[in-house]
């Protein structure tokens, strides 16, 4: 089992909320397992009771955190809300993330954003190359920094006690189990992690030869503030079959410089900005009591309450008062500091005696294994609840050259159903999730896909004239929804809505399909609409939270 942070060794605080400690270990045992456990392993995995586990996963489900599904708990998007304040409050993905972006498209590699986290190094940033071989790492992942590139960077810093900790971390867990993310060590033919770290010190950069894995190779450079504190690491990564250690340093190095200079550039004279005032959560009190009185003791109000003080911080919001905080949510200013001196126990808040900072640790809270997440997988649990509510299959898609392309379906169990799977190609004129599509392209682009499409009459109602289809796709964009009613097949109607990222970009459309004798036309908009509206702003949600920082794969 991982060990916990390093700072958990000691005493807990008289003040600190019990619950919420509770609540964070659950957590974290379920973002090590990728993000889904059954309440049995969580109470193995834990220690804590049955009864404890099923009232922090009742809490967790009623935040939006979790989902349950069958026997499991599943971590949901809406967790990623946390890491989310952390990396807004840090800047650095938002200010040094498309000098990264700039720098991988240039060499054709990955390129990767690291902080250090106690004797550890945390991603807040990734440029990735989509080849056969390519990172799997994540935005959130943890990684012993002595298997790093940009561990002996940071290690360089490291005070008598820093050194200390690491060496009772090693001996207590010479495995590494601590850090999932990371494949087995390798012991044998590599330099000291001391010896890196004096050379890395030396030279100003730092080099990783197949230390986290076989084939994988690495160089990084420090990204210093103006007092030449390290505030971050960024590494060139790339593979044994592209170039050697020694090949990709001399290769990328001067570039890297170049790409790190704009970086600390950009940070040194980015105006300086007063912190902002945190927006605040009305109703967050009434909200948790509320929720304690519908739910009785499966709602534990302290976790909760607990867990929002995270999204007090932000963007402007590096660090805050106690008074900030408290006023930021709305909570008593005594509920506000235990929350604080728990969470800074746990170590996913820091403080200098005045003010407090989320810490990278906070990205430990289901953010890595939530950033992988594809836009049907988001959609999934939204279209299944959605076909549950009104007994009819719902669908996601995407516009793929004239066709429409099923990427997410929850079908119904009902004698005569839909039957359309998922990857299925469909001509998207005549289809309600298509001419979403269509209807969502700028001018030129959808004049283009008209004139090229030959459009075939699949029934006797189906629209086939290209200034026809073009008058259709105007409603369309004007009223939110396309409606077909059997034009794909004789006796199938489908109603579809767009869905749409944080941008306001159009990246997929939701719909329902039934069968013409089981609502009208004017039921389908007057009752199936509704719920398919509700069903894509929550899809929306999840996409607007999971995509602030992590790029979301449309299929």
């Amino acid at each position: 089992m991982p060990s916990p942070p390093s700072n958990s060794a000691s005493a807990v605080p008289e003040e600190a909320v019990g619950p919420l400690i509770r609540g964070i270990t659950v957590l974290r045992r379920l973002t090590e397992a990728g993000g889904r456990r059954s309440p049995g392993e969580l109470v193995r995995a834990t220690g804590l009771a049955r009864s404890t586990v099923d009232r922090i996963l009742s809490t967790l489900q009623r935040m939006g955190y979790l989902r349950l599904d069958g026997r499991d708990a599943v971590l949901a998007p809406r967790l990623m809300e946390l890491g989310n304040a952390y990396l807004a409050a840090t800047r650095l993905p938002d200010q040094l993330g498309p000098h990264a972006d700039r720098l991988a498209d240039l060499l054709d590699e990955s390129v990767s954003i690291a902080v250090p986290d106690r004797d550890g190094v945390r991603f807040v940033h990734q440029a990735t190359r989509r080849r056969a071989l390519s990172l799997s790492f994540r935005i959130g992942d943890l990684l012993p920094a002595e298997r790093t590139a940009p561990g002996p960077l940071f290690a360089a810093d490291w005070s008598p006690q820093d050194w200390s900790r690491w060496r009772r971390r090693r001996a207590a867990d010479p495995e590494g189990l601590g850090f999932p993310a990371a494949p087995p060590r390798i012991l044998a033919g590599r330099p000291s992690f001391e010896e890196r770290t004096a050379g890395a010190g030396e030279q100003g950069w730092s080099l990783d030869d197949q230390l986290i894995e076989p084939g994988l190779v690495a160089v990084a450079l420090p990204v210093r503030d103006l007092s030449g504190r390290q505030l971050a690491a960024v590494s060139v990564v790339s593979h044994t079959s592209r170039h050697s250690a020694a090949e990709l340093r001399d290769t990328v190095l001067p570039r890297l410089r170049n790409t790190v200079t704009a970086m600390e550039q950009e940070l040194h004279h980015s105006p300086s900005r007063q912190p902002a005032p945190p927006e605040p959560a009305p109703g967050l009190a009434d909200w948790t009591a509320a929720s304690k009185q519908e739910l009785g003791p499966e709602f534990v109000e302290s976790l909760a309450r607990g867990l929002t003080v995270l999204t007090a911080f932000g963007s402007g919001r590096a660090e805050l008062p106690l008074t900030a905080v408290a006023a930021a949510l709305g909570l008593p200013r005594a509920t506000a500091r235990r929350a604080l001196i728990t969470l800074e126990h746990l170590g996913c808040v820091s403080t200098d005696g005045r003010s407090f900072r989320p810490t990278p640790a906070v990205l430990g809270l289901g953010f890595a294994p939530l950033s992988r997440l594809s836009l049907p997988q988001l959609a999934q649990p939204h279209l299944a609840a959605l076909a549950a509510q009104v007994h009819d299959s719902a669908s996601l898609a995407v516009l793929t050259g004239a066709d429409i392309q099923y990427t997410a379906r929850a079908a119904t169990g009902r004698v005569m159903s839909v039957d359309i799977a998922v990857g299925v190609r469909l001509p998207a004129y005549a289809t309600s999730m298509g001419r979403v599509l269509l209807a969502g392209l700028p001018a030129a682009e959808q004049a283009e896909r008209l004139a090229g499409t030959p459009a075939q009459p699949l029934t006797r109602r189906t629209v086939t004239g290209h200034a026809e289809l073009a008058d259709l796709l105007k409603q369309v964009a004007g009223a939110g929804h396309a409606l077909v009613d059997q034009e794909l097949e004789e006796g199938l109607r489908s109603i579809a809505v767009p869905v749409r990222d944080r941008t306001g970009r159009l990246v997929a459309a939701a719909g329902l399909s039934t069968h013409a004798g089981r609502h009208t036309l004017a039921e389908c908009r007057d009752q199936l609409l509704p719920a398919l509206r509700q069903a894509a702003a929550r899809i929306e949600a999840d996409l607007a939270t999971a995509g602030r920082y992590a790029r979301v794969p449309p299929q």
